[in-house]
C-alpha cells in the first residue's frame, strides 16, 4: 500500500514538472507575438507621416537658400505682427432701425467766432415747429470779447464772471421793468439806446469780435437757431451800422455738434471758415440730424447724433429788408443708426495666420528651388568645360 502511494506521488510530481516546462516554453513565443504586433502598429503609424525626415548628411545647404530663408522669416514676422494687430483691433457694425425716442431734448454744442461782430449786439435766437421762440438766449451760453488779433480781452476764464453777469442782468432787468412803470418810457429808451450805440461803435472802431460757445437744449423737433443782431431795436441797429449791408457776419465754426463724440465721428462743420470782405449777406446751413447710438465693446451705450449739411449764402441787395444772420436749420431723421464695436474671434485669427504663414513658407520654398536650379544651370556648363 505504501509503495503504491509513493509511486502515485512521483507520477504527479513528474506530471506537474512537465506541464510547467511546457508552459514556460510557450512564453517566449507569446512575447515575440506581442512584440511583432507592436512593431506592426508602429510601422502603421509611421506610414501616416506626411513629413518624412531626411538624414542630416543628405541635406545640402546653399547661400541662395540662406538668403531666401532670411527673407522668408522677415516676411513671416512682419505678417504675424500685422495679423496680431488686426486681431487686437475692433471693428464696427452699423444697424438701422426706426427712432422711437420721444419727449427728449436735443443738445446743441456751439463754439463759434465772429471776428467783426461785437458781443453786445450778437444774439442767439431759437425757434422750432412746436411754436417755441426764444430770443437772445443766455442760459449755458457764454460770450467772450475778442480784440482785432483774435485774443480774449480781459480774464481768460470768464465762466464765473459771466454767470454772475447773467444773474445781475436778470436782476437789473426786473428792476428796469419796475422802474419803467414809474419813469417815462421815452427817457429810458433814449438813455439806453445812446449808451448802446456809443459802446458798440467804439467796439467796431477797435475791431472787436466775439466768441460764442455753450450748449443749447432744444426740443426734439425740427427748428432752427441763428446768430444775428435781431435782438436789437431796428432803429438802434440802423444808427449803429448805418444799414444792413454794413453788418459783417463773417464766422469761424470751431465745433458744432448735436451730442457727445464717439470714435471715428467727424462733424462736417468743424473748422469751417467763412469770411466776407466788402459785402454782407445771410448764411444758411441746412442740417439733417441722424439719431445714433454707439455701443462700446464693454457694452456701454453712448446716445448721440450725427448729421449731414448743405450750405447756402444769400448776398444782401438794396431792396432787402432783412438783416444778415447765420442760420442753422435742422431736421431729424426718423431712422436711428446703431454702431456696435466687435472684435475678431480667435478661430478667425488662427485661420488667417495659418493661411498667411503657410503661403509664405510654400512660396519661399518654391523660390529656393527655382534659384537653386537656375544657379546650377548657369554654373554646370562652365564646370564641364573646365573638366574637358
Amino acid at each position: 500500500m505504501r509503495k503504491r502511494s509513493i509511486a502515485v506521488g512521483v507520477y504527479c510530481q513528474r506530471k506537474s514538472r512537465y506541464s510547467y516546462s511546457k508552459k514556460s516554453s510557450y512564453l517566449p513565443d507569446l512575447r515575440k507575438l506581442i512584440k511583432r504586433r507592436k512593431m506592426g502598429l508602429k510601422q502603421t503609424i509611421r506610414s501616416l507621416d506626411v513629413f518624412p525626415r531626411t538624414e542630416e548628411h543628405l541635406l545640402q545647404k546653399t547661400q541662395s537658400g540662406a538668403l531666401v530663408s532670411v527673407v522668408g522669416l522677415v516676411i513671416m514676422a512682419t505678417l504675424f505682427i500685422h495679423e496680431l494687430t488686426y486681431y487686437l483691433t475692433t471693428y464696427t457694425v452699423h444697424e438701422m432701425s426706426v427712432d422711437l425716442k420721444r419727449g427728449e431734448t436735443l443738445p446743441i454744442h456751439i463754439n463759434m467766432t465772429f471776428p467783426s461782430l461785437p458781443c453786445d449786439v450778437a444774439s442767439i435766437d431759437a425757434i422750432d415747429l412746436s411754436g417755441k421762440h426764444e430770443v437772445d438766449l443766455d442760459t449755458n451760453i457764454w460770450k467772450l470779447r475778442l480784440n482785432s488779433h483774435g485774443h480774449i480781452i480781459g480774464t481768460k476764464y470768464l465762466s464765473d464772471l459771466v454767470e454772475k453777469q447773467h444773474t445781475t442782468r436778470n436782476h437789473d432787468d426786473k428792476e428796469h421793468h419796475d422802474d419803467s412803470a414809474k419813469k417815462p418810457h421815452k427817457f429810458s429808451f433814449d438813455k439806453d439806446a445812446e449808451n448802446m450805440i456809443n459802446k458798440v461803435k467804439k467796439a467796431l472802431e477797435n475791431g472787436e469780435g466775439c466768441r460764442v460757445y455753450g450748449v443749447l437744449d432744444v426740443q426734439r423737433v425740427a427748428g432752427n437757431f441763428h446768430i444775428s443782431v435781431h435782438a436789437l431795436n431796428i432803429y438802434v441797429a440802423q444808427m449803429i451800422f448805418g444799414g444792413a449791408k454794413h453788418v459783417n457776419v463773417s464766422h469761424m465754426i470751431h465745433d458744432l455738434s448735436f451730442g457727445p463724440k464717439y470714435p471715428g465721428l467727424h462733424n462736417p462743420l468743424d473748422d469751417t471758415v467763412r469770411i466776407l470782405r466788402d459785402t454782407s449777406g445771410t448764411f444758411k446751413y441746412y442740417i439733417k440730424i441722424v439719431p445714433t447710438e454707439y455701443r462700446y465693446i464693454s457694452k456701454e451705450v453712448l446716445p448721440t447724433n450725427q448729421f449731414s449739411v448743405s450750405e447756402y449764402f444769400s448776398p444782401m441787395n438794396e431792396f432787402d429788408r432783412t438783416w444778415p444772420a447765420v442760420y442753422f436749420l435742422y431736421d431729424l431723421s426718423p431712422i436711428t443708426v446703431t454702431i456696435k464695436e466687435e472684435c475678431w474671434s480667435f478661430l478667425h485669427f488662427i485661420t488667417r495666420l495659418s493661411a498667411v504663414l503657410g503661403g509664405t513658407f510654400a512660396l519661399t520654398g518654391m523660390l529656393d528651388r527655382w534659384m537653386y536650379r537656375l544657379i546650377k544651370a548657369l554654373t554646370t556648363p562652365s564646370a564641364r568645360g573646365a573638366y574637358r
